[in-house]
């Protein structure tokens, strides 16, 4: 099948049973309200949680849809959407309660293609990280709302620069031939970030993110990392300075997924700006520091993306069945994607799983690791590559593979335990060797691949 005849063909099997929805703006007890309601609709599939609390104290919900909710399953990949991280963006907010309800709905009817999404994937919906900014920018409605207008946090910080600042050690490291991928957070990070940015950052380290897309508005395209740009001399400034990641190709696949399975945000023209295809590298339209799509690449097995998508931040109530109508394929056939590239199971020989293995792919300098079951996920474009895992006191481990363009290709890994050879004696001469000049000429020192942290 054709690649862009595939957004529709989902969209018309969407379109089967569609159920009517109340298209409203919610504020904070409204949006606990539906939540709640989803989740006891379809109570074998939900599961509500907190990842911690506002400013202002506000619970960051979290809406959970998979076949066995509260349990992560060996080799089912974990997906986010975070809506309205800047209080007065609030489209993402609606659309993804909206998305709530029609996930719920679709899985009731019997929607062959959403029971399988939510049988196969463990989805993650948190609808607003900035609530506190929400309520400041809807007492102020959407015919007079600033631009600006609840845009930060109640302390007045905005979020989306938030994040410890990951991209200037990247590119120092990238200097020195370090890493890129798994950056270790400064000491103090905790005392430099926001309590909202402080559980996003908690989260995304407690589950084994794959694949998310962080919503917002001000403009109509789709945005992928890297956002910052390593150039510092323009700082400021607006300025156009691609910046790629090593996964440029991929990213810019998911971008497209987003754009071209939306109404018309792969046209380029919209809110008076042009991007080709709907989509851009972040850094080539403004660079932006201590962003959340770049910190969970630099940081996680994630890789995220930034879907702005209104001109409006915060659109009439009038305005949202079309904005509905015009993101619902988009957001499902964009969760559909992380279905894709290789996954597979890295086990000892005893077959226990393990934990925090090093998945490289030759030609691309960046690595991805195994969740706590030893599990792993690695997106990728269909193609064949060379793969390698590795771990601290065992053999790595090479396989070639080819992946397709449909479902994801299956590589396991049983890793043998490395052997420490004692030093030997050499009686034919009587004397005993330096053990460490013995082990160094018996036992070479494999080079490996990704092990930094």
């Amino acid at each position: 099948m054709a690649r862009w005849l595939r957004p529709l063909v989902g969209a018309l099997l969407l379109l089967e049973g569609a159920a009517a929805l109340s298209f409203l703006h919610h504020r904070y007890e409204e949006l606990v309200q539906a939540l709640f309601r989803v989740q006891s609709q379809c109570p074998y599939v939900t599961r509500i949680y907190s990842i911690g609390r506002s400013v202002e104290g506000r619970h960051l919900y979290v809406l959970e849809f998979s076949d066995y909710p509260g349990i992560h399953e060996p080799l089912e990949p974990e997906f986010k959407y975070v809506g309205n991280m800047h209080g007065n963006e609030v489209l993402g907010r609606e659309l993804l309660l909206q998305l709530s309800e029609f996930l719920c709905e679709e899985y009731r009817r019997g929607n062959e293609r959403i029971t399988r999404l939510i049988h196969d994937t463990r989805i993650h919906i948190m609808p607003s990280m900035n609530p506190d900014g929400y309520e400041v920018a809807a007492k102020q409605g959407p015919d007079s709302n600033g631009y600006l207008t609840g845009r930060n946090n109640a302390n007045g910080v905005d979020l989306n620069r938030n994040f410890p600042d990951l991209n200037t050690l990247m590119y120092y490291s990238r200097e020195i031939s370090g890493p890129n991928h798994h950056i270790p957070l400064p000491d103090n990070w905790k005392s430099q970030v926001e309590p909202e940015t402080l559980a996003v950052i908690q989260w995304i380290s407690s589950y084994n993110f794959v694949l998310s897309a962080n919503l917002h508005g001000g403009a109509v395209v789709a945005n992928y990392p890297y956002d910052k740009s390593q150039d510092q001399r323009f700082r400021n400034h607006r300025r156009t300075v691609n910046t790629p990641t090593p996964d440029d190709k991929l990213f810019q696949k998911l971008a497209k997924t987003y754009s071209y399975a939306h109404s018309w945000m792969h046209r380029g023209w919209n809110c008076g700006d042009y991007f080709a295809d709907g989509i851009t590298n972040g850094a080539s339209w403004y660079s932006l520091s201590k962003g959340m799509q770049d910190f969970n690449y630099l940081y996680t097995n994630c890789f995220e993306i930034t879907l702005e998508l209104s001109c409006n931040k915060f659109p009439p109530e009038e305005d949202l069945e079309r904005q509905w109508m015009a993101n619902r394929e988009a957001l499902v056939a964009f969760i559909e994607e992380v279905h894709q590239g290789i996954k597979g199971m890295v086990s000892d020989e005893n077959n226990n799983g393990i934990a925090g293995a090093v998945i490289s792919v030759q030609g691309i300098s960046h690595d991805v690791t195994s969740g706590d079951m030893g599990d792993y996920f690695r997106l990728l474009l269909p193609g064949t590559y060379t793969v390698t895992a590795s771990a601290e006191g065992y053999q790595p481990l090479t396989a070639t593979t080819t992946v397709g363009p449909a479902a994801p290709s299956l590589v396991h890994f049983q890793l043998k335990q490395e052997v420490v050879r004692k030093p030997a004696e050499r009686k034919a001469s009587g004397t005993r060797m330096n053990n460490k000049a013995l082990q160094k000429k018996v036992v070479p020192r494999a080079t490996r691949r990704g092990t930094q942290r």
